[in-house]
């Protein structure tokens, strides 16, 4: 996604760090798996199988659902349902979830799955080093009989339920972790097995329906082909060519090149684009600490045009962090900011800044039209941006060393709890100044220990406060699409940049 989540900012990564070719062969399925050919077209290959090393959802998750099943699972409407786990409960103070487990799952090793498995696989991810090792931080897990799963946590952690339909939650077994091949040579009991003879890492993987699965109505077809793609030009051209039955179309403005292929697209709004200003309390740039300089910011933004120039005006327009998914979501809040350049000009004269100033930015040259309109829309009201390229590998590394006291960046809107944890909490990733406000503290612990009614209302609150505080110059919330064959039929769930592998299926 790589996403952060997708994990830290795929937008970026993916786009400076792609590897693939164009697919080579074609074919839809005949259905239930009883025979038939998906292939599908990726932007990122999966660093590792390891779940310890390399799980991630996002973009790279088909690769991870193919191979390994989660512990919970979300349907195309991003309802989480049963999965290997049958059912869940909280004790009375949400510190404790016990889940009970399916007993007839089997990884494809032939070794059981069972609770110990179950255990030793969530503390493989929460100890290893994938971009969403810290969700499990402070966890513990603990079987108290074949069939049953514990996790105790300090406090409550209301995105848990959600993280175990994902990446924390995948299950890989326990009998792989000391082979060499780990990284390569998947051990799961998901639906597909990765044929490794026929698959070259990066580029193509081949897999082959689990003749044991115990989800058999599940699998749509006998054979899973997941192709990466370098670059828009080879993924349109593999679409052209009937290569594929679906793919993840990266560029916006091939859309119509898409349809006119005679493919379906289909679409959901997962990530942000805008200015993070990371430097609330001014310790880098002074101006910063300053909420009328923040604001004027945010004014400064003609929020229209930018959707227009950068993404053919595929998206919605946006100035809060939360989605629209979200019970923090506030319509009215997007009309905060009005693009008023006189007016944003007159708060900064407000703030003693009558003459300007040099807000110092990183920059990469991936996405170099972007990086000239935020300098241009800025330049209008007198702020001069000092850009610096640090290289695409050392980009999201150096903004959270930090490096820099604001930047353009596209996130993923995540579920409210992981959202606050990614982006807002003093130790959230994307808060490296550790930003802190009284207020906000106060509301994160209603959120977190609060009844759902005080729950919804302070994520309402903390929504509302952030955008009148302008934390952050959103632009708009960017289309994510994927695109689909006349042969093949799809869900595209509203939770994640790349389609459940479980939710294609043959029209015929």
């Amino acid at each position: 996604m790589f996403r952060w989540k997708a994990t830290a900012a795929l937008a970026v990564a993916a786009a400076l760090t792609l590897s693939g070719c164009a697919a080579d062969n074609t074919g839809g399925g005949s259905g239930n798996g009883s025979g038939g050919q998906l292939t599908l077209g990726a932007i990122a290959a999966p660093t590792s199988y390891d779940i310890g090393a390399g799980a991630e959802y996002g973009n790279r998750s088909p690769f991870f659902q193919a191979v390994f099943d989660t512990i919970l699972q979300k349907n195309a409407k991003g309802e989480i349902e049963p999965w290997l786990a049958t059912k869940w409960e909280y004790n009375a103070d949400n510190t404790v979830l016990t889940l009970t487990l399916r007993d007839d799952v089997t990884f494809s090793d032939g070794t059981k799955l069972d609770a110990d498995a179950v255990v030793k696989s969530l503390e493989r991810f929460r100890d290893g080093t994938s971009p969403q090792a810290a969700t499990l931080a402070g966890k513990t897990f603990a079987a108290p009989d074949a069939t049953t799963v514990t996790i105790t946590q300090s406090a409550p952690d209301p995105s848990l339920i959600n993280l175990l339909s994902i990446a924390p939650g995948l299950v890989e077994a326990p009998s792989s972790f000391d082979k060499s091949d780990v990284s390569t040579n998947p051990v799961g009991s998901g639906p597909y097995i990765l044929d490794t003879a026929s698959s070259v890492t990066g580029t193509t993987y081949n897999y082959t329906a689990n003749p044991n699965y115990w989800n058999k109505d599940a699998v749509k077809y006998d054979k899973l082909t997941i192709n990466v793609f370098d670059d828009t030009t080879a993924m349109i051209n593999a679409i052209k060519a009937g290569e594929l039955n679906g793919a993840k179309v990266a560029d916006n403005n091939t859309i119509t090149e898409v349809e006119g292929a005679g493919w379906t697209i289909e679409s959901n709004e997962l990530d942000f684009q805008g200015l993070l200003l990371l430097d609330r309390a001014g310790t880098m740039a002074p101006e910063l600490g300053n909420v009328k300089v923040r604001q004027a910011i945010n004014m400064a933004f003609d929020r229209d045009a930018l959707l227009k120039s950068l993404q053919t005006g595929y998206g919605t327009v946006t100035e809060q962090v939360f989605p629209a998914t979200s019970v923090a979501y506030d319509a009215s809040l997007d009309s905060t900011y009005t693009y008023d350049p006189a007016a944003a000009k007159k708060l900064l004269a407000d703030a003693g800044y009558p003459n300007g100033f040099t807000l110092n930015m990183p920059t990469t040259p991936a996405f170099q039209q972007t990086f000239d309109l935020i300098a241009q829309q800025l330049s209008d009201i007198g702020i001069t941006v000092n850009y610096t390229d640090p290289g695409a590998a050392n980009f999201i590394a150096d903004m959270l060393a930090p490096k820099y006291p604001a930047t353009w960046m596209a996130l993923e809107q995540n579920p409210d709890w992981q959202l606050i944890n990614f982006m807002i909490a003093p130790n959230a990733t994307f808060n490296p100044f550790k930003s802190e406000d009284p207020k906000v503290d106060a509301l994160i612990s209603t959120i977190q220990t609060g009844s759902q009614a005080e729950s919804d209302a302070a994520l309402k609150e903390l929504n509302k406060y952030i955008v009148d505080q302008a934390w952050f110059a959103p632009f708009f919330r960017v289309q994510g699409t994927f695109a689909t064959d006349p042969n093949t039929n799809l869900e595209f769930w509203p939770t994640n940049a790349y389609p459940s592998i479980f939710d294609f299926s043959p029209k015929n």
